[in-house]
């Protein structure tokens, strides 16, 4: 009877005992840090102003890096440009033409020479006063000077226009910067979040236009406790949960790509592996979108 009684009572304790077992064995957590999926966003300014004559921008739209979404009126800048385009042709029909403007001086130097030369004979052979040849080679002075002064004054009018035309073509170079900085284009890909203006409106420069953001390319910004910052490490590959509520999640491959080296509070929505810690540090763990993950939606990992 003791035999059976034992028996007996053994089942019974195993089973009261499977409950505890249970729950010892489901205390370990899921996840070891959980945190928000971000994206990086960045907000297209207005780089000129005037009327945004085309604007193709909607909240929600995939659009390609460098893509061009909108207008804003060129009218003035090309005018402008084309006004710089006849500036330069009038500077370039007023640069002298030396060789011609010289030549009849050049010719009365050279003619002057021979005049001094042919004297210079003369007075040697005792045919002629020296006061002839001395009036000879002043002549020849003379004439040299005026050739100089001349080629001196064409010289500085030449460079003058010169700079004066490159000066227009620095301007026709900030005004097609300008007449390019009027097309709208996206800096990066992503997806259209938010949407400022709409087409027809007038832009001021700086004024937003939307914004857009990378969702292909996203990461999680999890919190770690510093007793666990010894088991994380960059490049590090970690299995991240995307939780879509009622117990609905969805695994990726991560990998760390950012460990913050400033402890801070922890956030009151933030979960972490030990519940009584006060500072925490901030980690971002790259993730691949497949489109199921959306900006502020929660998040696990698991390192």
């Amino acid at each position: 009877m003791v035999r059976e009684t034992g028996a007996g009572v053994l089942p019974f304790c195993l089973f009261a005992l499977l409950p505890l077992l249970a729950a010892c064995g489901g205390s370990e957590k899921a996840y070891d840090a959980t945190g928000t999926f971000e994206a990086t966003e960045t907000t297209v300014f207005a780089e000129q102003s005037g009327a945004l004559l085309t604007f193709s921008v909607n909240e929600g739209d995939s659009i390609g890096q460098d893509q061009e979404v909108g207008l804003i009126d060129t009218t003035q800048t090309w005018l402008k440009i084309q006004q710089l385009g006849a500036t330069k042709e009038v500077y370039q029909s007023q640069k002298p033409d030396m060789e011609r403007q010289i030549a009849a001086t050049r010719q009365q130097l050279a003619k002057a020479r021979q005049e001094e030369q042919r004297y210079r004979e003369l007075v040697a052979d005792g045919a002629a006063p020296s006061k002839m040849l001395d009036d000879a080679s002043s002549q020849v002075q003379v004439l040299q000077k005026q050739l100089d002064a001349q080629i001196s004054s064409l010289t500085t009018s030449t460079r003058a226009l010169d700079k004066q035309t490159a000066a227009a073509d620095v301007q026709v170079s900030q005004l097609r910067d300008m007449l390019r900085k009027c097309h709208v284009t996206a800096p990066t890909r992503g997806t259209v979040l938010e949407k400022y203006v709409e087409r027809g409106e007038f832009v001021a420069v700086g004024k937003p236009l939307f914004k857009v953001a990378d969702t292909q390319d996203m990461y999680l910004r999890a919190y770690v406790t510093s007793a666990q910052l010894q088991t994380v490490k960059l490049g590090q590959r970690v299995k991240v949960f995307a939780d879509y509520g009622d117990q609905q999640k969805k695994e990726y491959e991560g990998t760390v790509s950012w460990i913050s080296s400033r402890s801070e509070f922890t956030p009151k929505t933030i979960l972490t592996d030990d519940e009584r810690a006060d500072l925490v540090y901030a980690v971002k763990i790259a993730v691949r979108n497949d489109g199921y993950i959306k900006i502020g939606m929660y998040g696990e990992a698991k390192f």
